[in-house]
């Protein structure tokens, strides 16, 4: 016997039953985004490791513990992506996004990697959805942005959650905010994890995204981001408060937040949850207005959010939320004896044909086992074929709840199925 081959650690399997779970969700942030009017886009799953060092910055768990690496054989270096913001940015750059769409609004969807210590809720391969707002620096796209991700909690459900904003200022007044910070952790450096005293000397607000205790303890007595605000930041800060209120999204300032990716300016953001415990993070984004012009293209404010699909699908459970469609209005062909085979599949095209599916099952020759499969699928309705159909180009459907049984003709599947199943043939039909 071979030898067994495993699952790599920390990545899983999206089984059957399981998937259409995560195309409800996905159909549901899709349509969410195309009410404001966002288009979808599709990058590589990997790209040259460069273009994180230098998007996502190097002093950042990410770059420095976190990112699947490998080389080709050309020697040239590669990444698995961890994140979405900058593969879309470089996509914007490349295809000149800028020329077509002023802003460009998109949205994506797809897996991403990090080598971390898997736990429960925390993979090596993970997904991500997310928008991103490129080519406008108005303060209401940031709040189009956030109203965009409350609108799609909402959509799903999910209640157990708070939105928490904050800005975190821009290249002019974020110096005199870094040494702060510094004048006021480099008293305490003694009591810092060893993380926090490399980020001490090269990224002081990382200090404020430490998740140690002890760090943490520390933080709260650390300066407010909001006491160094030039009049500008400020007045954009202002500002997107202003429209969130238009828009009747609801929130909360907290000044610690930074977001953990060095891309971002102004605007910070993040939607957590009650529900999971001490995971309590369901999305973040802000503002990222440097971004396009460090990774090579013309200097272009930007905007946007990223969230977990594993994190939002636990959350919708411990919510009691269901994501599975709670109707089928499919059909299943049922045929009695091998000679109506034929018919039975002829039957089962034209039916599709209609956009109605259908569940046939050429190995179960028993016409009990048939219904009784039908039963087990929650199938409404079973179409009967017998020699007598067959015979007659007929068929016989019957709806599995009330038991009621119609006959129709084989030519009725283009007549009456049209609008299948918004008008039942049970209607117009005398049953037997």
């Amino acid at each position: 016997m071979s030898e067994k081959i495993n699952i790599p650690r920390g990545t899983f399997d999206i089984l059957p039953g399981e998937s259409s779970k995560w195309q409800k969700l996905l159909n549901i942030f899709c349509e969410t985004a195309n009410l404001y009017s966002y288009q979808e886009i599709v990058t590589p799953i990997f790209e040259s490791a460069h273009l994180f060092e230098r998007g996502v910055g190097e002093v950042t768990d990410i770059i420095e513990k976190e990112m699947y690496r490998f080389t080709d054989r050309k020697g040239r270096e590669f990444a698995l992506r961890p994140e979405g913001t900058a593969p879309i940015v470089r996509s914007f750059i490349e295809n000149h996004l800028g020329k077509e769409y002023a802003p460009a609004k998109l949205y994506y969807f797809g897996p991403m990697f990090r080598y971390d210590r898997p736990q429960k809720g925390r993979y090596r391969q993970f997904h991500q959805y997310g928008v991103e707002l490129i080519g406008s620096n108005n303060p209401y796209t940031d709040a189009e942005v956030i109203a965009l991700a409350d609108h799609f909690l909402k959509q799903i459900g999910i209640k157990n959650y708070t939105l928490e904003i904050n800005s975190i200022g821009c290249d002019k007044c974020s110096p005199v905010y870094d040494a702060a910070l510094i004048e006021y952790y480099s008293k305490h450096k003694d009591e810092l994890c060893g993380d926090c005293v490399k980020r001490l000397e090269k990224n002081p607000k990382r200090l404020l995204d430490c998740k140690n205790e002890k760090c943490q303890l520390i933080g709260k007595e650390a300066p407010s981001i909001l006491d160094y605000l030039d009049e500008d930041c400020a007045a954009a800060f202002e500002k997107v408060k202003y429209y969130l209120n238009l828009l009747k999204v609801d929130y909360i300032v907290n000044p610690r937040i930074i977001r953990g990716l060095d891309y971002y300016s102004n605007t910070a953001f993040e939607f957590l949850t009650t529900s999971l415990g001490s995971q309590n993070a369901l999305l973040g984004g802000g503002r990222y207005n440097g971004l396009v012009k460090q990774l090579g293209g013309v200097d272009t404010p930007a905007v946007g959010f990223a969230g977990g699909v594993e994190r939002l699908l636990a959350v919708a459970e411990a919510e009691g939320i269901s994501l599975v469609d709670s109707g089928n209005s499919g059909i299943y062909v049922a045929n009695i004896g091998a000679e109506t085979i034929d018919y039975a599949l002829a039957l089962c095209a034209e039916f599709r044909s209609k956009g109605i599916s259908v569940e046939y099952e050429i190995d179960k020759n028993n016409f009990k086992s048939q219904l009784k499969s039908a039963n087990r699928l929650n199938i409404p309705y079973v179409c009967i074929v017998g020699s007598e159909e067959m015979e007659g180009q007929r068929f016989t459907l019957k709806e599995m709840n009330s038991g009621k049984q119609v006959t129709l003709n084989r030519s009725d599947i283009g007549e009456k199925f049209n609008n299948w199943p918004k008008l039942s043939v049970f209607e117009a039909e005398q049953t037997c």
